[in-house]
C-alpha cells in the first residue's frame, strides 16, 4: 500500500469495514450523526520510529518497469491506533461485549496491507453524555516500515508504508 501516516486511518477503518464492523475515521470532515449500531471511531495517537539500517538506506532493488536501479531508505515504525468503539445506550452492556467481540476478531485477523496488528487493549466501559452512548477506549499497535526508493540520483520517487521488508 502506498500511503503516508495521515492516511494509515483511512486504511484501518477500511479494513474494519471489510470485516463487518462499521468505522470510519475520528474527526471526520461530515457533520457527525446518530448511532444506531455500535461504530468504531479510529484515530492515529502515537508513532516511534527506529532506524531500518546505516542511515536509514536498506539496499537497492531493480525495477523492471522503467528499467532502473533505485535506492532504498526506510525506517520500522510502531503505530499506535485509536479504535474507540461507541454503542447506542439501548444495545446496553451486551451490545458493547458483541461490538468488542467482532472488532478483536477482525484485529487477530492481522489488520490492513503493510500493518501488522502486534497487540491491542482496551479500558472500561464508560458513558457519553453528549451522545447518549456507551464508549469503550481500544487501541491497537501496528508495526509496519516506512520506506522510501528513489533514483541513484538522489530524487525520491514514492513513499510507501509495509508489514515487512522484502529483498
Amino acid at each position: 500500500m502506498s500511503v503516508g501516516l495521515e492516511q494509515v486511518r483511512e486504511e484501518m477503518a477500511r479494513y474494519l469495514r471489510e470485516k463487518g464492523v462499521r468505522a470510519r475515521t475520528a474527526w471526520p470532515p461530515e457533520r457527525p450523526r446518530e448511532l444506531d449500531r455500535p461504530e468504531v471511531l479510529v484515530s492515529l495517537r502515537g508513532c516511534r520510529m527506529g532506524p531500518g539500517g546505516f542511515q536509514d538506506y536498506l539496499g537497492e532493488r531493480y525495477n523492471p518497469e522503467t528499467g532502473r536501479w533505485e535506492e532504498r531508505f526506510g525506517r520500522r515504525a510502531e503505530l499506535t491506533l485509536g479504535l474507540d468503539l461507541y454503542v447506542p445506550l439501548r444495545l446496553g452492556g451486551e451490545g458493547m461485549q458483541s461490538a468488542l467481540d467482532a472488532l478483536a476478531g477482525a484485529l487477530l485477523e492481522g489488520g490492513p496491507e503493510g500493518l501488522n496488528v502486534q497487540e491491542f487493549s482496551c479500558g472500561e466501559t464508560g458513558w457519553d453524555e453528549r451522545g447518549r452512548l456507551l464508549r469503550r477506549g481500544v487501541q491497537a499497535v501496528c508495526g509496519c516500515w516506512v520506506c522510501a526508493w528513489g533514483e541513484t540520483d538522489g530524487v525520491f520517487l514514492d513513499f510507501e508504508l509495509r508489514g515487512g521488508l522484502q529483498a
